[in-house]
């Protein structure tokens, strides 16, 4: 295993010592494996609708990019590219700063549910939490798990707390606990504790059971902006 890995291990541990640190090891070897797995086969049987919504994107906006990557924070506070499919207009960072005073989630994130800069092909793949699916490649390149807590922004992390950092201490996830217990009804503090209880209790069945849970709140999640 990697020396993140094993860091990554070392933390789980120190949230659980009642499990063995050669268990804690299989667990992450299994979790990627079936990250590798699960991603390809996401990639391959969703390849159609990768294909329509990036022709939906291009006919709305033409002069803009079907894919949008975006500087995260992953594992032990490594930064790297996330790819979404782009729900916002082209020039949407540089009006960042005009709506952050009008932000609607509390803490270190930045929210809001009537978003000028989004598209109307963006609203549809942002309900439905389409834009979320090209994440899969960086599920394939080890950045991203299937299941773990939400890779924040660097901005972000710059006002965290050394209690919030231990988010950090874990491969960020597609989707996690936050995602399916609310999402952005659900505040700052609150997403912290969420991912600390996954961080605490993570297993396959525990993984598993997210997962099942995220395709049942996929579509048409009210809590979804």
């Amino acid at each position: 295993m990697s020396n993140l890995a094993n860091q990554e291990v070392a933390f789980l541990d120190k949230q659980k010592t009642t499990v063995n640190v050669n268990d804690r090891k299989l667990y992450l070897i299994t979790k990627r494996f079936i990250d590798i797995i699960g991603a390809s086969f996401g990639i391959i049987l969703l390849g159609l609708l990768f294909i329509v919504i990036g022709i939906l994107i291009k006919i709305e906006d033409p002069k803009g990019k079907i894919f949008f990557s975006q500087k995260r924070v992953g594992l032990n506070g490594k930064e790297f590219k996330m790819y979404k499919f782009r729900s916002m207009v082209s020039n949407a960072e540089e009006k960042l700063a005009e709506l952050l005073k009008y932000n609607e989630v509390s803490g270190a994130m930045f929210k809001l549910k009537e978003d000028p800069r989004i598209t109307k092909v963006g609203k549809f793949i942002r309900k439905t939490s389409i834009d979320e699916l090209p994440q899969l490649f960086n599920v394939l390149k080890g950045d991203m798990s299937l299941v773990g807590p939400r890779p924040p922004l660097p901005r972000e992390v710059a006002v965290y707390s050394d209690y919030d950092k231990q988010r950090l201490m874990v491969t960020p996830g597609c989707t996690g606990l936050w995602q399916v217990s609310g999402r952005n009804s659900v505040g700052f503090e609150e997403m912290v504790e969420l991912d600390l209880e996954y961080i605490r209790n993570c297993s396959l069945f525990y993984d598993i059971k997210i997962i099942l849970k995220t395709v049942l709140v996929l579509f048409g999640s009210k809590d979804a902006f």
